[in-house]
């Protein structure tokens, strides 16, 4: 076993631990036999993924003596609905897994999302693991029990909250990544780094992310543990992991979805950024201009975009069915510097006089 693998214990109600590191989809069968008895594994995972990884995370769940049945969706945003979430419901139940057993999610953030709520419907709850195979999914979507779908109205609509029993993080799978999926973790690691962690966003910012990929998971997900410990459920602080999510969800539902996540939240976070620049939100009247540079040249280095086509009416509207609205009311995410980050709760009628001061 490697000496660079790294682990980090999510103290939810299941705990649970996230280990990264090389090579581990080759063991993933004798990992998961520490959370885990034999049992029948569902594994769910994608077109694109399953051609790459299936067959090995399959043998090594069978040499660890459990039973293994494999779904696979067509990959990408538009599978993440109803129609898809129905059909591994009935997979599940065609295949006779009962509370005993398990379902792993190997993939992205949509499999893990899919996969996720799945688990916690069917039975009323089942265990599951995440195998994530991108960045995206290792420095964020796998952790902290999000589950959901999107709706024809907005962007994870229809969810549930449920932990997993375990999280491998297999980092060979992101050396081989397309620099522009690669790109969408980026925007999760760069989004980290603004929140609360300045080494981290200087080694975004400086190109780094794909020399130092286990440190990097490792600050991200350490970071968002604490947050998830302390908020399950999100009821205050956890909100803060929205950052750049307001308008980067507004972005993506106004591109018919064709915008990945991550390049949706990378121009949201530079909008934010620029407004709250703008608007006077930033700390250090003198350093305002300095900090907000810095992070939209970060995003512009990564490969990303920091403005978007679509106008701040359009996104404004779009986000009137985002998760954080309550009511007349909207919680938003404001940089005050790097490092720093303040929840703003703002009445929804100025959001759009918000995104304008940032809207290029």
């Amino acid at each position: 076993m490697s000496d660079t693998i790294r682990t980090i214990r999510v103290h939810t109600d299941p705990e649970y631990t996230v280990t990264i590191g090389p090579g581990l989809l080759r063991e993933c069968g004798s990992r998961l036999s520490e959370v885990l008895s034999p049992c029948h594994i569902a594994v769910v995972t994608d077109s694109t993924v399953a051609p790459l990884y299936l067959e090995t995370v399959k043998s090594s769940l069978l040499e660890a003596g459990n039973q293994v049945s494999t779904y696979v969706f067509p990959a990408g945003e538009g599978s993440k609905n109803f129609d898809t979430l129905s059909q591994i419901l009935e997979f599940l139940a065609e295949e006779h897994l009962t509370r005993a057993d398990c379902v792993a999610a190997l993939g992205g953030g949509v499999t893990g999302d899919m996969a996720g709520l799945a688990a916690a419907l069917y039975l009323r709850g089942v265990k599951y693991v995440q195998l994530p195979t991108t960045l995206l999914s290792a420095v964020d979507s796998s952790v902290g029990g999000k589950t959901a779908i999107d709706l024809k109205a907005g962007k994870n609509l229809a969810g549930a909250f449920m932990q997993p029993a375990a999280v491998l993080c297999d980092t060979d799978c992101l050396s081989t990544l397309p620099p522009e999926v690669f790109a969408d973790g980026a925007a999760e690691a760069l989004k980290t780094g603004v929140l609360c962690d300045e080494t981290l966003f200087s080694s975004m910012e400086h190109g780094l992310a794909a020399s130092r990929l286990e440190e990097i998971i490792a600050r991200c997900v350490s970071y968002k543990a604490g947050v998830v410990e302390r908020d399950e459920k999100e009821q205050g602080e956890r909100k803060l992991l929205n950052l750049g999510h307001t308008v980067g969800h507004a972005i993506e539902k106004c591109s018919g979805f064709t915008i990945p996540h991550g390049h949706a939240v990378a121009a949201g976070l530079a909008i934010m950024t620029r407004a709250a620049e703008n608007l006077g939100w930033m700390t250090g009247e003198s350093k305002r201009a300095i900090e907000a540079e810095r992070i939209e040249s970060a995003v512009e280095t990564l490969g990303l975009p920091s403005s978007t086509e679509f106008s701040p009416e359009a996104l404004a509207q779009a986000a009137l069915s985002d998760k954080k609205r309550a009511g007349s009311s909207i919680t938003i995410v404001v940089p005050s510097k790097i490092g720093r980050c303040e929840l703003k709760t703002i009445p929804v009628t100025e959001l759009r006089s918000v995104i304008e001061a940032g809207w290029r």
